[in-house]
């Protein structure tokens, strides 16, 4: 889950990182309150997910109340990359010296955290790591000693701060970590993270990933969730437990086992390009168990979708037999009743294939069409969805 600037903030200040005061304000009339609240310059910033607000016109500097409201007016609303905005944060004004730039995160391909750092932060950090590498210092960071104030300084030699800053910035950074790790985030960043006039290292502007597998250890962040925001079919399957992400495509996918159904999104796109550029209209893994439930629920979703025109059920049996997945398509059928209006193409192999294959073949449903292969499944799947 990402959060907003306004939720990083208030995260980092309850961490001890140095952060400036801000206020969320949903209407121009609330920014006008909050600026006279704050007092003195501040910044009307767009709270989207989205990066590249300042450039799309999301971020403006206000030195009255009266310019603050009108800055929020020209913001609410605006379309930035696809995110409509709806609040705005105003933050408190700060006469910035230098810009840097920090994160911590998940390397995956290394199976280890990476701190980024650089003297040479801002907006524009990915052209940095493309033009010029050498001024980004990528660290990997031991997941067992994290990072404390002797990797911290280490980290700042690297990114070349200047001796006189980097018992400064240190201690932030070890401050940043201690919110990556005590919230189980995937990503922590700061961007930029500025030394102003007066001496002071600030968290200008900060973005927290944080890992949903983790949230049974943390009961409070469901509060940061933006559930208005959320995809109503995402949120439909997270409500029924489902593994489920939306595309933009017309087949529905169905499969049991993440491998499997990221193979069965590849070679439905590749089966696609003949037939009009049909794609894959979602992931959905339902895991080991495909009870009829558990395949009503994910079917339910799935033709709940209004761009999806058919669906493929890719299945390999294991511990779940080919028997019981066939049994849990016809009951599923049965409970979907009139609402499962769109063909069906199910692919079944492994454990007791051939009586899985025999069991959706005597029901004989009218929406079913059995697939020998996943080659097979996926192209007829993709004529059905063209025609």
């Amino acid at each position: 889950m990402d959060l907003y600037e306004y939720q990083a903030r208030d995260m980092f200040e309850s961490y001890g990182v140095p952060v400036l005061p801000g206020i969320i304000a949903d209407t121009p009339a609330e920014a006008r309150a909050a600026a006279e609240k704050l007092g003195g310059v501040v910044v009307v910033k767009a709270q989207v997910k989205v990066g590249g607000r300042g450039k799309a016109g999301g971020v403006k500097v206000a030195k009255t109340p009266d310019e603050a409201e009108t800055a929020a007016e020209a913001i609410l609303g605006l379309d930035i990359k696809g995110h409509v905005v709806k609040r705005v944060m105003i933050a408190a004004g700060a006469r910035i010296a230098e810009e840097y730039y920090f994160s911590v995160l998940l390397d995956r391909a290394n199976r280890s955290y990476l701190s980024l750092a650089s003297f040479e932060g801002g907006m524009d950090i990915e052209q940095l790591a493309e033009e010029r590498p050498d001024a980004l210092a990528r660290i990997e960071v031991n997941a067992m000693s994290g990072i404390d104030l002797a990797k911290a300084k280490d980290i700042a030699v690297a990114a070349k701060f200047p001796a006189h800053l980097i018992d400064k910035v240190a201690p932030v950074m070890v401050r940043l970590y201690e919110v990556y790790t005590g919230e189980d985030a995937t990503l922590v960043e700061v961007n930029p993270l500025v030394l102003t006039e007066e001496g002071d290292i600030v968290a200008l502007d900060g973005k927290v990933s944080l890992d949903e597998n983790a949230a049974f250890r943390h009961p409070n962040h469901e509060a940061l969730e933006d559930k208005a925001a959320a995809d109503p079919l995402e949120a439909k399957a997270k409500a029924m437990d489902l593994n489920y992400v939306k595309l933009d495509g017309q087949v529905g996918i169905i499969g049991n086992g993440a491998g499997l159904v990221m193979s069965t999104l590849d070679v439905v796109a590749y089966a696609g390009e003949k037939h009009g550029g049909v794609k894959p209209a979602n992931f959905l893994d339902i895991g080991g168990g495909a009870s009829a439930e558990v395949m009503a629920n994910g079917l339910e979703v799935i033709l709940g979708d209004a761009q999806v025109k058919s669906v493929f059920v890719n299945v390999f049996g294991g511990i779940t037999a080919c028997d019981a997945v066939a049994n849990g398509i016809v009951a599923a059928l049965e409970i979907l009743g009139s609402s499962a209006s769109k063909p069906l193409v199910v692919r079944l192999d492994g454990n007791n294939v051939e009586e899985g294959r025999r069991i959706l073949a005597e029901a004989n449903h009218p929406l079913v069409t059995l697939a020998a292969g996943m080659d097979e499944g996926a192209d007829k799947a993709a004529e059905l969805a063209a025609q």
